[in-house]
């Protein structure tokens, strides 16, 4: 089996539930979604970055694995176009005893759930439709898997949580149909955060945008966070 990786560096991290953490970042190669804010364009041709075998990526991890690491993140690109790789070295990490994190759309069911049982934290990314994520056509095919994918990972009492990429473009309305569909097969209690995460640099969401979506989700699970990514404002990587 071999591996596309991008890079693999150690920083602190700026999204979701665990912004702060050190952690090492490994990126694996290609997407083929088309989401306009994406800050990662270089990593989304699959013939992108430098191929190994699995053997010498995990060689590759463990050297630039640091003391005192919390996690390891397999992002992209998406991690889940090279599922049965990142399952393999998802299972080295844990040997280590160090938690596993998936950062990734969830657009396939049966890719998510061969990786799952190797995956300790899951961060569960919804695309709206203003994303440019995929063409309208094929925009509600792959938000059923997302859905799908949360409804496994809850039922798997992984540590859970949802971010929502937001920007000026961002209708409420629409963001509101997806909220009510995210809680009718979850509750609150299912998951351990919900992040809106505003775009940075390119159609910036204002505050009343913000404040207005925050509102929408906050019957739904009153500790909704507004979070940017915060590793911009320090200049990590």
């Amino acid at each position: 089996m071999k591996v596309r990786l991008f890079e693999i560096f150690t920083s602190v991290e700026g999204e979701g539930i665990l912004y702060g953490t050190k952690t090492l970042f490994v990126r694996l190669a290609g997407c083929p979604f088309t989401c306009f804010y994406c800050d990662t364009k270089e990593s989304l041709p699959l013939d992108s970055g430098t191929e190994y075998s699995i053997d010498e990526a995990t060689k590759l991890i463990d050297s630039n694995l640091q003391n005192q690491t919390y996690k390891v993140n397999f992002t992209g690109g998406d991690p889940l176009i090279q599922h049965q790789a990142v399952a393999e070295l998802a299972k080295h990490i844990q040997m280590k005893k160090i938690p596993t994190y998936l950062e990734s759309s969830c657009f396939d069911i049966d890719r998510f759930n061969h990786v799952l049982p190797f995956i300790d934290i899951v961060k569960i990314e919804f695309k709206t439709k203003d994303s440019d994520f995929v063409d309208s056509e094929h925009y509600d095919k792959l938000i059923s898997h997302t859905m799908k994918c949360l409804e496994s990972s809850v039922t798997s009492k992984k540590t859970t949580f949802i971010k929502i990429v937001v920007s000026s473009k961002t209708q409420p309305t629409e963001f509101k149909k997806l909220v009510e569909d995210i809680f009718k097969i979850i509750s609150k209690d299912n998951i351990h955060g919900f992040v809106i995460q505003p775009t940075y640099g390119i159609s910036e969401p204002p505050l009343d945008l913000l404040l207005n979506l925050y509102d929408i989700v906050f019957p739904f699970y009153v500790d909704v966070k507004v979070v940017p990514q915060l590793h911009k404002f320090i200049g990590a990587p």
